[in-house]
């Protein structure tokens, strides 16, 4: 069985609620004009490639990584970028979605086309790609991940000491309250919160107004509640393929039968996960909230998005170097002015052994 049998055998099992690959892509129009922010994270995501471009051959003694990605300087309301859109929109109905970078065995490397062939036509290159051991999905997130995981354990830790010390207060002095009849299932609930259980409870929050004490039973539910909520939130960032993505990814690897992975780099670490491992999951609805959830990215134009925690994903880059960043004024039609922010050099220290597994390789 090829690689492709095998994604083709998981798209089978993956609810059409979520992905209906029955169903044509919908072509996007472009976009009208772009924004300060969009430019900033096309530069961030930019940085982030060349980042583990860099890695990858400054590191590696038996492979090289090339760049592959469909990309252009131009943005929405320069002229030539529509003309740019929509060819974009016509390879990926013909081919699907060229990964940022391709990874290709160090015998296999064909100096004629060199280190950068996101420009070529792909009708030219079309043999060579099919020889890459790996296309490298690049994205990228704002945030120091060490830092932030630190501080949501923190937070959940509070919050659910703190839940479990209102539920106490209940039971303790309330108890005789919540021995009515239509109160009393309040009693098992409680006594079944504890820190392995805090995720599933549910319950209505009481509004009991008829005395003082019944009053405030009612305003320690509602802290209670309070907290659990904020028990519950997600507390991980994530790998984030983008629903819309699927079937274009799985276009391309339809067509070239070459393992496709996503790495996202944060400005502190990086992280790995294959699309085969994406699709696996989201065919496992028992591991949604704790794996992954689906949900839209208010960063993204609230394009529905698979976000993947990383806890569950493998560690590529255990250490990065911050780059340098500046910002640039541009001008647009009509005189309008954009400022954004670009990145230049960091370095990314790759976690080899991780790196070996998840490209199934055995030398590096």
């Amino acid at each position: 069985m090829t690689y492709f049998d095998e994604i083709r055998e998981l798209t089978k099992l993956i609810p059409a609620t979520i992905v209906d690959f029955s169903q044509e892509r919908d072509r996007t129009s472009p976009p009208t004009q772009a924004s300060s922010n969009f430019i900033t994270n096309k530069e961030q995501g930019e940085w982030a490639e060349d980042l583990i471009f860099r890695a990858i051959n400054e590191t590696l003694k038996n492979y090289i990584a090339v760049r592959y990605g469909k990309s252009d300087d131009l943005i929405a309301g320069e002229e030539g970028f529509d003309k740019f859109y929509n060819e974009f929109q016509d390879e990926l109905d013909t081919i699907g979605k060229r990964p940022d970078l391709l990874v290709f065995k160090k015998e296999d490397f064909d100096n004629k086309f060199g280190y950068d062939i996101s420009k070529l036509k792909h009708t030219d290159i079309e043999n060579y790609v099919k020889k890459a051991i790996a296309g490298l999905e690049i994205r990228s997130s704002a945030f120091l991940i060490e830092k932030y995981e630190n501080e949501m354990q923190k937070r959940t830790e509070l919050h659910l000491q703190k839940a479990l010390k209102v539920k106490n207060e209940i039971l303790s002095e309330y108890s005789d309250l919540l021995e009515h009849p239509k109160k009393k299932h309040f009693i098992e609930i409680l006594n079944n919160i504890n820190e392995h259980t805090i995720n599933a409870v549910s319950f209505r929050r009481p509004s009991w107004k008829a005395t003082d004490r019944l009053q405030k039973l009612s305003l320690l539910f509602k802290e209670l509640k309070d907290n659990i909520a904020i028990v519950k939130k997600r507390d991980y960032l994530s790998i984030t393929p983008k629903i819309e993505d699927i079937k274009v990814v799985y276009k391309w690897i339809e067509k070239f039968n070459v393992p496709h992975y996503y790495f996202q780099i944060f400005f502190d670490k990086s992280y790995g996960i294959s699309f085969k491992n994406i699709l696996s999951l989201i065919t496992e609805p028992d591991k949604e909230g704790e794996y992954y959830e689906i949900s839209p990215d208010i960063k993204n134009q609230n394009k529905t998005t698979i976000k993947i925690n990383t806890r569950k994903t493998k560690q590529i880059a255990y250490k990065i170097e911050e780059p340098e960043h500046k910002s640039i004024r541009r001008e647009m039609g009509r005189g309008r002015l954009l400022f954004y922010v670009t990145f230049e050099k960091g370095t990314a220290y790759l976690d080899i052994e991780n790196l070996k597994s998840l490209l199934n390789i055995n030398d590096f």
